[in-house]
């Protein structure tokens, strides 16, 4: 079963790149019609792929940045690295990079582009509240992203994400200077405005089907390493009870968080890259028997 998830994982990866190619493509066609001048659209692929690539590389280390982690050494926190290096050890993977984040609101994540250059953060909010069994599922999960492959679709999401909303504000910008005597059309006009307000929430709606399956997977996969559902059950019932904003909040890392690092509204719900706490531990209370 796993196997066969991970090898979706690495076909979605393709899928993903086409559908963000083809959206990407889609608004330089509009960039293009109205500088009239076909050529847009191939400079805006070529610039978009290089940022994609660029993301790609160096979005694991863009991610830690921008949540303001710090990395560690077994010395300084040997709880989170121990619990961490004796999980990589169970799954068989190479060490990765450990991380703390100063931050009250409990959470973790998992990033990089591959098991051999994959990192992992929790906050200091989540070493507070979680006893040793919770905080072994918590980062059992995050290492379950990894081994899935999950953090390499990510990267590549987030990337993409990034792409498509430099693109749309690159959009806006052009029509807040556009020239009032220039003589074109106003459908180019349309057209920017319509593609700025809705290419972002496409993309949103494509990260959001992508992560939250990976979700009740990881959730599953980590039960299978610590053998231990009730640690990953309590785990998560302490982050929907302590659950809060984190206080660096930016919606492009939202799916790489084990919980919902964003500030709680209908639309935030509704868009969420996460699904329901109470309805992920009713899959592990379900899923006890054949664990």
């Amino acid at each position: 079963m796993m196997q066969k998830q991970i090898a979706a994982n690495k076909r979605n990866t393709i899928f993903v790149m086409i559908f963000f190619v083809v959206l990407i493509g889609l608004i330089g066609g509009v960039f293009a019609y109205i500088f009239r001048d076909v050529w847009v659209e191939v400079y805006v692929l070529i610039c978009a792929i290089i940022y994609a690539l660029i993301q790609y590389f160096a979005a694991g280390s863009i991610a830690m940045a921008m949540t303001g982690a710090h990395e560690i050494k077994k010395q300084d926190n040997p709880k989170l690295y121990t619990a961490v290096e004796n999980l990589t050890i169970t799954a068989g993977l190479p060490m990765p990079r450990v991380y703390v984040i100063d931050d009250p609101a409990p959470n973790a994540f998992a990033t990089g582009r591959d098991p051999e250059h994959a990192m992992v953060a929790a906050t200091t909010g989540l070493l507070d509240i979680m006893d040793k069994s919770e905080l072994e599922a918590v980062m059992a999960h995050e290492i379950s992203h990894v081994k899935n492959y999950d953090i390499r679709v990510s990267m590549i999401t987030f990337g993409l994400v990034c792409v498509v909303g430099l693109l749309s504000d690159l959009g806006l910008r052009m029509l807040v200077f556009r020239d009032n005597d220039d003589d074109r059309s106003p459908v180019g006009a349309i057209m920017m405005l319509v593609t700025a307000i809705f290419a972002p929430i496409i993309a949103s709606l494509a990260q959001l089907a992508i992560s939250r399956e990976r979700e009740y997977l990881a959730d599953a996969s980590a039960v299978n390493l610590t053998h231990y559902p009730e640690g990953m059950i309590n785990a998560l019932k302490k982050l929907e009870t302590h659950s809060r904003p984190m206080r660096r909040q930016n919606p492009a890392t939202e799916a790489l968080y084990i919980n919902n690092p964003l500030k709680k509204g209908a639309i935030s719900n509704m868009f969420s890259t996460h699904p329901p706490i109470e309805k992920r531990i009713e899959r592990l209370e379900n899923g006890k028997k054949s664990f």
